[in-house]
């Protein structure tokens, strides 16, 4: 096994999976996402590659389940080397005025995007200590139209991540914010669906370039925003 350990929240599908396939050589995969099937298929990709995962099919937004997860990794490993965080709610396109009308896609929007992410920040830091590393990703339509509902809860998410990272510069954990390109996703075509996916980057390429900025091996790095 590994010696080092990756805990990927968001790991069935999209840049998710392939970043635990991209990490799968050198770290185990902890992989967390609600969807079991996905999370077996990629456990599969997994063992073809040579590496090991730890299936966790979970639900983000439960914080019982999110605490038994951490117990659960101090007990067997006493530590997170990095943690990726995938995870997100990509709510329906609809104009600013109509989201007060649909509360329950608000709602689930703000508890995966904003107080899941705040929760895991608390629960996972112990994990990472002072020299694991935790990586998000930017994917900023504030201000866009129709994107009210998405842009506002993953720039909650940012705003919250921003500030632990410039917490966190001299004490650790390292805290890396990557800015994935546009990416060829189920979660992108649901908000372009006759969008030409031709110039749309591949999340298994995407992964393999952000791999050396998350994992610091890079000569440049995305720092606070």
């Amino acid at each position: 096994m590994p010696d080092k350990i990756a805990l990927i929240t968001g790991a069935s599908r999209g840049l998710g999976a392939a970043l635990a396939l991209a990490l799968a050589p050198s770290h185990h995969i902890v992989a967390v996402a609600r969807t079991t099937g996905a999370l077996e298929e990629l456990d599969d990709r997994i063992r073809a590659v040579g590496g090991e995962a730890t299936l966790a099919p979970m639900d983000i937004v439960l914080p019982e389940a999110m605490a038994q997860l951490c117990r659960a990794i101090h007990e067997r490993w006493g530590r997170v080397d990095l943690w990726a965080h995938t995870a997100i709610e990509a709510m329906q396109l609809t104009p600013t005025s109509h989201l007060a009308l649909q509360p329950e896609d608000l709602e689930k929007s703000l508890k995966v995007n904003v107080e899941a992410t705040a929760r895991l920040i608390a629960y996972v830091a112990p994990l990472l200590g002072e020299t694991g590393t935790a990586a998000f990703f930017r994917d900023s339509h504030a201000g866009e139209p129709f994107f009210g509902g998405y842009g506002a809860t993953k720039a909650g998410q940012m705003a919250l991540v921003e500030s632990w990272q410039k917490e966190t510069a001299r004490i650790g954990p390292r805290v890396v914010i990557a800015a994935p390109k546009p990416l060829a996703t189920a979660m992108r075509a649901r908000f372009h669906p006759s969008e030409d996916r031709s110039g749309l980057a591949a999340p298994a390429e995407e992964a393999v370039r952000l791999l050396p900025q998350i994992l610091g091996t890079s000569q440049r790095e995305n720092g606070p925003a």
